[in-house]
């Protein structure tokens, strides 16, 4: 997550932060870590994430100390499910699953032929 960046509207240098409005991770029950959602919070990025039930019996077990749960938008997580599904269509093909391009620039060009052919056949 560290190592996550971004180009603001002027191009300098990369930004840590969300360049327009509130922006959200939606991400899988796996990066539900304290580390992960204090990392988001520190550059006002809100996490949409599930807590995963060990997580929450935990924090039901330490009554008072165990906190409040965290926040959990479920109308924005339902957006999750369908990049997920656009990029499962994607993954049909072969070159785009196994990654077995060597250059960045051949594999965006076999990704962007794959959506153009996607959605000509819609």
């Amino acid at each position: 997550m560290a190592g996550a960046r971004s180009r603001g509207p002027d191009a300098c240098r990369p930004s840590t932060r969300p360049a327009l409005g509130p922006a959200a991770v939606l991400a899988d029950r796996a990066y539900s870590s304290r580390a992960i959602r204090r990392h988001l919070r520190r550059r006002g990025i809100s996490a949409v994430i599930p807590q995963p039930s060990d997580q929450i019996r935990h924090r039901l077990r330490r009554g008072r100390r165990g906190g409040r749960p965290p926040g959990f938008d479920t109308e924005a997580y339902k957006q999750r499910n369908t990049v997920e599904r656009c990029i499962n269509r994607l993954k049909q093909w072969r070159g785009l699953a196994t990654r077995c391009d060597k250059l960045a620039l051949a594999y965006q060009a076999a990704l962007h032929l794959a959506a153009i052919l996607k959605w000509v056949r819609r």
